[in-house]
Order: structure tokens, then C-alpha cells, then sequence
């Protein structure tokens, strides 16, 4: 069965209505084996928060050193991110796995009258990939209700609800008690619940815990009507009686905001300690609170049913945890001037919440863009909205989305004086933008399916795809294969089935690129192109022949002459309303076909020159460790690292990597202050180096910590290269205050864990997915993209064959407009081809050759001599190549994707 065949099938029950009840599930997951049975579960359940605090606790389990998966709704782009494994969404070979399995058993169910719903299965979907995976506790975040859910098909070892209101009263009760019994009916014998609700709905969870024999922790969130001892500011205690509450777990205070993405809260109680959070607003420390408590408690019972331990989570695990936990689409500012935020609030409560946290930030004037659902308030959602100077309406790609007119009549109902009726997400967001000053705030809101759209369109990426013979730099035919088995292997990437693929490779002989969009604009893109006389396949869901579900994200490979691009380009800004002018700036921008700037514009955002603006630099590894996996101890000693960095230069090395703290598999981490006084004095004294001080050659220094970075740059280091990828907020501050140029190197865990067998659907892909969106968190920190350098973290989380695949496609990472860094010295990929770790120079010095040759900007190594050799015969035979194509022995005027755009539309491309 291919993806595209189960992720129909899956969306197909969405025509099923919603019933409660356990026992539909139950039966599923009895015919897959009863996997629920082999994984400790914990459940978040709750009316709001539910969401960001089972991120949080399924991040600082995994900072504690716990596989962790995570399960969460409704996705923003593709049904995969429901289902997490450690960071990394369910694969669509497991998706279509599991559908083979399940499909027969769902079809007799349906057909006797008794269909589950795409809830129900997804959630079994999710329980046997944890199983499958093996995983030492997953997160689920609970649906509607609790009692009823699908979730509660599990006996969890921990459970939490975050807050009880009204919500969903056609199926969960009239009253805030009603609620408050169902949701907590998800406690457990034994199973220690969190909550952080108050009044009424605390003193109901109480008695529901009580009755089922769940001890109960309770948290005091920031901005509750009750003191740090649990007692109601009017004398009563927290659950409506007259005395006072037991002490509370962790009474929380919200901090306030700390940078553009980040706030501050104090935990007081069994933590104690300030803690930074990626989610801004009083309630986001409130369920942080929850996480922590939660997390706790988790991990108690993780090890009780190990081995009787019951240790707790180190302070360290729940700093990072906290820290770490992006959440997009929860009030996500993704662009400072103007000040730009997403958030998927859709009813009154959550847009007052939302009111309450755009408080915090100074603006002029807010702009609107407003998307919801039909079946929502708008009036009343509208009206709890800070006032707005204007407004464009907009409709997702779904049939729930409500008609922007109406819409607009919602907003000057609610005082709105300037409202636009617009139509496309994207559109909408790029028109709210272009009015707003840089002082000023534009906020998209009203719909998580409008943030979807809005960000996808932002972090869109156009990734260039080898076919064989397509010339230039990274490009080049690689001897042994041919344009159509190059073009299937794309296509194949591309999520596109074997037949289809076999059926479009011959007309993907030419640029070929790849991008994501709705399954809409996919099919319009794909016939536009068609249309001008190059081809198309789209991917994933979007293979099959039927519509594909509103929403969703689908692949789609496009192939074609220049010419045939330039006039597919015309039809798309011709185009406007249709909502692909923005897909045809992103592909002018990756063809190199928007050169309508003048030359001063041309010369006013011209990057940065560093050694690896112009052909692949050599950085040397020069670490100053006992332990690292190749030279731990060779330059442990102060003279003999500045010995090693005279060398290095002597050799012709570029860059000299500094490393006070070895990532190799079982490393154990090393204090900040011992890693200074390793990397602080060795920075200083390689300062010294003639070529150094002369600036020909840069410092840069490896470390996964903002104290470190930051005196390393005091001691003069150039360079920062941080393994975690920007991952610490704290480390993005650093380095955009410093403004220097720093890798981010895509990983899931420093030190290496070699117990982590990672699942890709696409290494390539979804590695350059994953540093897109480390990239968005750099650009919000004010980091300049034109300093950036990404690193696809060889070693890291990926097996050789996946290592050698991002070495040969190393060119398809110009999709994120940033150098790109392969780091490959002496590693373990290379006992895929028999060489032991005492025998893999040859090796090395093989890989640093093609990683040239195919467009790697860099190559981290450890020894210099012989990798600059390969590094120079590389530049050489690219070049010898170049000329040998030209007719006047110059570059290839015809090859827009590496050397500019072409003079002529009749210029030949291959």
C-alpha cells in the first residue's frame, strides 16, 4: 500500500461522527496485539493548554534521557506530526503500514454499522508506532472530554488536566462541574494526577482523583485567584469550601517576557528556580508548571516499573526541557519589524487570552488577518480582540472555512473600521504586512488551519534535485547513472509512487525542483507547468487521484527548460488571486531569475566574504579534550594545541574548530567552567598564529553552550559551531549579538546517544525540513542569515547509508540559501565500507572530494594536508569542466542554477 492510498483512507473517516466511548478503540487496538499494554502512557487533558504542556513534559523526559513519543492534534501541515518519536514525525512507510494492517478489520466495522472514527484510528495509529518503536513513555494529549476519548483506551502511569471551562457543551455537560468530572475521569488508581484548575472544577477533580485512588499534585498558576498555599485571595480554599488547601505542588510565577519568543516564570515547591519558556503569556507558565510537575511524577513511575528507582529529574533536564519546547503555531512570532504573530485562538476565551499576552509587546497600530471556521462565535471572538486599525480577511483550504465576507462583517461589527476581503492565507498575510509600519503588529489568528497555511508559505523551501548531467557545481552526471534513473530517485524522495514515477521521469529531464504546497495549489502549479511544456508529479497524499483533504501539505517535483520556467513564472503573477505569486518569487529566487534589482540594490545585501563564499574551505578539527573520538589528548596541552593550529595553517586550512567537549557516543558533558578554561586559553593563544591574527585565517570554536560561545567570542573566537542547532534561545542571543557567522548543525542528541535508530522518510528532506525551521527561530533571534552555515550533522542521528546519501546530495541543501558544512572526519559511516576507526584517512579524504564536487561549502576534517588536496582537485576539475562546456572556454551562460540567470530565453540548459 503506498502513503498516499492510507492517508486517504484515514482522512476518508473523517466522514464518520464523533461517539463516546472506549470501546470501538478498545476492540482496534485488541486486534493490532493490545500494544497499549507495552508502553507507560501518560495523558494531558484539559480545555486549554493541553497541547503546549504535553510538549513541554515529552521535552523535559526526553532532556532527562527518555525516549519519549509524543501525540498531539489537530497538525498544521501534514497528518505525520500528530505522531512524534523523539522529535521526528511517524514515517509514511509506517502510516501505510499500519493502514494495510488495520484496513480490512476497519472496512467489516464500518460495513456492519459500527465505524471508528479518523480520531479513534489515529490514536490506535499512534499507540502501536510508540510500541513498535519501543519507546520508554509517550505524551497523549487528550481530545475531547477525557472519560470518553480515545486516549483513555490506556491505563496511564500519570495524568494531568490543565483547566476546566466551558467548552463543547453539547457533549461534555452545561456546567463547569459537568466538565471538570469528565476530564478528570481519565485518573487512574495509583496514577498520581496534575492540575492547575481552581474553584469548583479543582474541588471536582478532587473528588473524581479521590474516588478513583490517584493521588493528587496541585499547581498554582500564574495570575490564579489563589496564594502559593493554596488559599483563595477571598478566605475560602481553592475548591470553594472554608479552609485552607493542602499546600500546593509548585505555585508558579509569570516572569514576563524576556525576548521576542521567550518569557520567564519562577516555580516555587518541589522545583524551585526560574526557568526560561518559548511560549509567551501568564498561562503558558501556568502549564509549564503543570509540565514539570507532570514530568516528575513520569519519570518516578518509568523507573519504579524498571528497577525500583524512583530518582528525580535533574534540575538541568527540566531547565532545558522548558527551554527547548518550541510549539508553532501558539502565539509564534516569526517576523520583529513589523512585530508578525500567529496564533490559532478561534473562540472568545482564547482571544482574550491572546489580548492579554499581546500586552506585553510595544506596537503602534495592529493589523488583522482573521480566518475561522463556520461553526464558530466570530462575533464574540472578533470582540475580545485588541482594537485593530485594519484588517484582511482570508479562507483556508477547507470546507469548515467560513466566507471571508462574513468574516468582515464580524470585524466592523466588533469596531474594525478598514477591512479587506482577500481570499488566499498567504495573500492575505503578505497584504497585512506590506500595510503595516515596522512599529507596528500584524496578527493572524481565528483559525490553526490559517496558521498552517501562513506558515507554510513562510518557510517554504525549493529544493534544486540532480538528475544526471545537469552541469555545474553539484550538479554534474556522476558517471554511472542516467537522467531517468536520477529523475525516479527524486521522485521517489518526493513521496511520489514507484509507477507514477516511472511514468513522469522522462520528463524531468531538465531543472528539476521540488517544493511543498496545499494540495491545491500543487495540482494548479502542477498543470501551469504542464501547460509551458515541462512536467510535473505530485507527492505524498497528493498522488492519488482523489481531492486532497484541505490543509495538507503534498510534494510536488517540477521539471523544465529556463525558458519553459520563464514563462511558467508569467502565468503565476498572472495569476494573483490563485495564491501562487509567492511560489513564483520562490522559484524566480532559486532559479536565479530575479535579477530585476538594480546593481545598487544588487550591491546593498551582498553577503559577507569569508573563506567559503567562493569554493569549499577546509575547517580543522583542533580538539582540546581527553576524550574526543579521534584526537582526544593529541592537543590537550596548551602548546600542543597551538602547535596543531600551526600545522593546520601550514597545511592551507581555513578555519581552526576549537573544542573544549567531545560528542562522541557515552561522552559525558562537561561544566561550563571547565569547558571555558579548556577552549578560553586556546582561542587566546591561537589568536597568536600569524595567519590567525592577520585575519586569513578564522577561529571558530565547538560548543553546545551560550556561557561558553559567549567568552570564547571574548577571547576572540570568529566563529561559532553549535551542534544542538541554535536549539537554546540563549545560544540565538549570543550570536546575534555578537553578528558573527555560526553553524547549525541538524542533530537528536549531543552527546551522540548510539542507542537512537532514528526513521526517515527522506533523510535529505526532512534534515533540510528540520534546520528550516531552526532557521526561522534564527531569523526571529535577529541572527543574520547571510552568517549562517547549516551542517546535516553526519554521525548525528543517521546511519552511513543515510550519511553517504546527504554526502552525494549535499547540492539539494541550497534550498535554505545558506552555506552548507559536511562533517565527516574519521566517522563511523565509513565501517559501512570496511575501514576500522584506526583506518579511515583514505576514507575521509575520498568523501571530502565528493562533498566538493557535488557543492559542500565546507568540510570539517582532521587532517588538513591531505584534505585540502582533495578539496583543490575537486575546485580543479570543476573547473576544467566549466571551460571544456563553454565555447569560449567561460563559464556556462545557460546554467541558471549556479551561474546566474542565462542572457537569452533560447540559450540551451544542459
Amino acid at each position: 500500500m503506498d502513503y498516499h492510498e492510507a492517508a486517504a483512507f484515514l482522512f476518508d473517516l473523517r466522514r464518520f461522527s464523533v461517539k463516546p466511548g472506549t470501546e470501538r478503540i478498545a476492540a482496534l487496538l485488541d486486534r493490532l496485539g493490545n500494544p497499549e499494554d507495552d508502553v507507560p502512557f501518560v495523558q494531558v487533558a484539559g480545555s486549554n493548554g493541553k497541547g503546549s504542556a504535553a510538549r513541554m513534559t515529552e521535552s523535559i523526559l526526553r532532556e532527562a534521557g527518555l525516549s519519549v513519543g509524543l501525540y498531539t492534534s489537530p497538525h498544521l501541515s501534514a497528518l505525520a506530526e500528530r505522531v512524534r518519536v523523539d522529535g521526528l514525525p511517524i514515517t509514511e512507510d509506517a502510516v501505510a503500514d499500519f493502514v494495510a494492517e488495520a484496513k480490512p478489520w476497519l472496512v467489516e466495522r464500518a460495513a456492519a454499522g459500527e465505524p471508528l472514527t479518523f480520531f479513534e484510528v489515529v490514536t490506535a495509529m499512534a499507540i502501536r508506532d510508540f510500541a513498535r518503536r519501543d519507546v520508554d513513555v509517550a505524551v497523549l494529549e487528550v481530545g475531547l472530554g477525557g472519560e470518553y476519548d480515545a486516549t483513555s483506551a490506556v491505563d496511564p502511569v500519570a495524568t494531568a488536566v490543565t483547566n476546566v471551562s466551558l467548552e463543547h457543551t453539547d457533549v461534555l455537560g452545561d456546567t463547569i462541574a459537568e466538565i471538570a468530572r469528565t476530564k478528570a475521569r481519565i485518573a487512574e488508581p495509583g496514577a498520581p494526577l496534575v492540575t492547575a484548575c481552581e474553584g469548583e472544577a479543582l474541588g471536582v477533580v478532587r473528588e473524581v482523583a479521590g474516588e478513583a485512588g490517584a493521588p493528587v499534585a496541585t499547581v498554582v498558576g500564574a495570575g490564579s485567584d489563589r496564594d502559593a498555599d493554596g488559599t483563595d485571595v477571598d478566605g475560602t480554599d481553592a475548591d470553594g469550601g472554608d479552609g485552607p488547601d493542602p499546600d500546593p505542588t509548585l505555585s508558579v510565577a509569570y516572569d514576563g517576557r524576556v525576548s521576542p519568543t521567550d518569557a520567564e516564570a519562577t516555580l516555587a515547591g518541589e522545583v524551585a528556580g526560574t526557568y526560561r519558556i518559548p511560549l509567551v503569556g501568564d498561562h503558558q507558565a501556568t502549564n509549564a508548571g503543570v509540565a514539570v510537575a507532570l514530568a516528575r511524577r513520569t519519570a518516578a513511575a518509568v523507573a519504579d516499573a524498571e528497577d525500583g528507582a524512583s530518582d528525580p529529574i535533574p534540575e538541568s533536564a527540566v531547565r532545558d526541557g522548558l527551554a527547548r519546547a518550541t510549539w508553532p503555531g501558539r502565539f509564534e512570532v516569526v517576523e520583529t519589524a513589523p512585530l508578525t504573530v500567529l496564533d490559532g485562538a478561534h473562540n472568545p476565551a482564547a482571544c482574550r487570552t491572546l489580548a492579554g499576552t499581546l500586552d506585553e509587546y510595544d506596537y503602534d497600530d495592529l493589523h488583522l488577518v482573521y480566518a475561522a471556521m463556520h461553526d464558530k462565535d466570530h462575533a464574540g471572538a472578533a470582540s475580545a480582540l485588541p482594537d485593530a486599525a485594519s484588517a484582511v480577511t482570508c479562507r483556508p483550504a477547507l470546507d469548515r472555512a467560513e466566507d471571508p465576507e462574513v468574516l468582515a462583517a464580524a470585524l466592523r461589527g466588533a469596531g474594525v473600521d478598514e477591512v479587506t476581503v482577500g481570499g488566499d492565507v498567504a495573500a492575505a498575510l503578505d497584504r497585512a504586512v506590506a500595510r503595516a509600519d515596522p512599529d507596528d503588529c500584524v496578527l493572524l489568528v481565528g483559525s490553526l488551519f490559517a496558521v498552517a497555511e501562513a506558515r507554510a508559505a513562510r518557510l517554504r523551501t525549493v529544493t534544486p534535485r540532480s538528475v544526471g548531467g545537469a552541469g555545474g557545481r553539484g550538479e554534474g552526471d556522476r558517471g554511472g547513472g542516467s537522467r531517468n534513473t536520477d529523475a525516479r530517485r527524486a521522485l521517489d524522495a518526493a513521496g511520489v509512487p514507484p509507477d507514477a514515477a516511472a511514468a513522469r521521469a522522462d520528463g524531468l529531464d531538465h531543472r528539476v525542483l521540488t517544493l511543498r504546497l496545499r494540495g491545491d495549489h500543487a495540482e494548479r502549479l502542477a498543470a501551469a507547468v504542464r501547460e509551458v511544456g515541462g512536467d510535473a508529479a505530485i507527492g505524498g497524499l497528493g498522488a492519488g487521484e482523489g481531492r486532497v483533504p484541505g490543509g495538507e501539505q503534498v510534494p510536488v517535483t517540477l521539471g523544465a527548460t529556463v525558458a519553459e520556467y520563464r514563462g511558467l513564472l508569467d502565468r503565476l503573477r498572472d495569476r494573483e488571486g490563485e495564491g501562487l505569486a509567492g511560489v513564483a518569487t520562490d522559484l524566480a529566487g532559486r532559479l536565479g531569475l530575479d535579477g530585476d534589482r538594480s546593481d545598487a540594490e544588487e550591491g546593498s545585501d551582498a553577503a559577507p566574504d569569508y573563506p567559503w563564499s567562493d569554493g569549499t574551505a577546509v575547517m580543522g578539527v583542533l580538539n582540546v579534550t581527553p576524550d574526543s573520538f579521534h584526537d582526544g589528548g593529541r592537543h590537550e596541552a596548551l602548546e600542543d594545541a597551538v602547535a596543531g593550529a600551526e600545522r593546520m595553517v601550514e597545511a592551507g586550512v581555513d578555519v581552526v574548530d576549537v573544542g573544549g567537549e567531545s560528542t562522541r557516543p557515552g561522552a559525558e558533558p562537561v561544566p561550563v567552567d571547565e569547558e571555558i578554561d579548556r577552549v578560553v586559553p586556546t582561542v587566546e593563544a591561537v589568536r597568536s598564529v600569524p595567519a590567525v591574527a592577520d585575519g586569513d585565517v578564522l577561529v571558530s570554536v565547538d560548543t553546545r553552550k551560550a556561557e561558553v560561545a559567549a567568552a570564547a567570542l571574548e577571547a576572540g573566537a570568529d566563529v561559532i559551531n553549535d551542534v544542538t542547532g541554535l536549539e537554546d534561545p540563549a545560544m540565538r542571543e549570543v550570536v546575534a549579538e555578537a553578528d558573527c557567522p555560526v553553524v547549525v548543525m541538524h542533530s537528536l542528541d549531543a552527546p551522540v546517544d548510539p542507542t537512537n535508530d532514528p526513521e526517515y522518510d527522506d533523510a535529505v528532506g526532512d534534515v533540510i525540513a528540520s534546520l528550516r525551521e531552526r532557521l526561522a527561530l534564527a531569523d526571529t533571534a535577529g541572527i543574520d542569515r547571510d552568517k549562517v552555515i547549516v551542517d546535516p550533522g553526519l554521525g548525528f542521528g543517521k546511519s552511513a547509508a543515510e550519511a553517504f546519501e546527504l554526502v552525494d546530495r549535499v547540492g539539494e541543501f541550497a534550498a535554505l540559501d545558506c552555506p552548507v558544512l559536511i562533517g565527516h572526519s574519521h566517522k563511523s559511516m565509513f565501517g559501512a565500507v570496511g575501514r576500522d576507526p584506526d583506518d579511515r584517512e583514505h576514507a575521509t579524504v575520498a568523501a571530502t572530494a565528493l562533498a566538493a564536487d557535488r557543492g559542500a561549502d565546507l568540510v570539517r576534517v582532521h587532517d588538513v594536508a591531505e584534505n585540502r588536496a582533495a578539496v583543490d582537485v575537486a575546485a580543479a576539475v570543476n573547473g576544467a569542466l566549466r571551460e571544456g562546456d563553454a565555447p569560449d572556454g567561460g563559464p556556462p551562460e545557460g546554467d541558471a542554477l549556479d551561474g546566474g540567470p542565462p542572457e537569452g530565453d533560447d540559450v540551451p540548459d544542459e
